[in-house]
């Protein structure tokens, strides 16, 4: 599988892959990275890549011509058919079905804007899918292009060392995950004591996991009723 990262600013995606889960993944070639600068294909002396809005308003905007350059020269210069997402504020929210769909892809260009955004020709030209990551503005695509591919790469094989811990996490069947535990039991700190359900100690799986099924049926009903809704509706 590969990622391609457009970015202004690729430097500021690189350093995320050199420590940790992804780090051991890239050096077993389970992922490659490549990193591809508009402003490299900027027909302007300057390397210029940003301009004003046409009809007015704030800030600047990235221009067509140099990315358009760059996502023309991926599209005709890869082994495998490339799949361009744009992240944006102005999309669908993504969430763990779409990261799970994705990990199937060969080939994800991910496309940071930064500014106001970019040209919107560029977007209906090559956009294979537009995601935003919430409800909120950031100064660039840089880190929803990293969420994307973190979200994507832990469903690849190989990538987590324990793959059955994908089938306790949250938004499996429209349910957040569980309150989970570590050792010790009792953890006292200035005379309070905090404890772990005592069901958890007992060793019996089935009513572990029965208990674990209605703290997360609680924790998604109080955080995040949308999804106690959509999982009620599809009981």
């Amino acid at each position: 599988m590969k990622f391609t990262f457009v970015s202004l600013f690729p430097n500021l995606i690189e350093f995320y892959f050199q420590d940790s889960i992804l780090a051991k993944a890239r050096k077993k070639n389970l992922f490659k990275l490549s990193f591809v600068n508009p402003r490299d294909f900027s027909e302007n002396s300057y390397h210029k890549v940003d301009d004003y809005k046409i009809g007015g308003g704030a800030g600047l905007l990235m221009q067509v011509d140099p990315l358009y350059n760059a996502l023309y020269f991926i599209k005709n210069n890869e082994e495998y058919e490339p799949y361009f997402i744009f992240l944006t504020p102005s999309a669908k929210l993504f969430n763990q079905k779409d990261a799970k769909r994705l990990s199937k892809k060969k080939n994800i260009v991910l496309v940071c804007g930064r500014y106001e955004g970019i040209d919107e020709r560029v977007i209906e030209i090559f956009a294979n899918e537009v995601f935003s990551i919430g409800d909120f503005i950031l100064t660039g695509g840089e880190l929803p292009a990293l969420t994307l591919c973190d979200a994507i790469l832990r469903n690849v094989e190989g990538v987590l060392g324990n793959t059955s811990s994908l089938e306790e996490e949250s938004f499996e069947n429209n349910l957040l995950e569980a309150p989970s535990f570590s050792k010790p039991f009792i953890f006292e700190r200035k005379g309070q004591s905090f404890y772990t359900p005592s069901e958890f100690l007992k060793g019996n799986h089935a009513k572990i996991a029965s208990l674990k099924t209605t703290l997360a049926f609680c924790k998604t009903k109080f955080f995040r009723p949308d999804l106690f809704l959509e999982h009620k509706r599809k009981k």
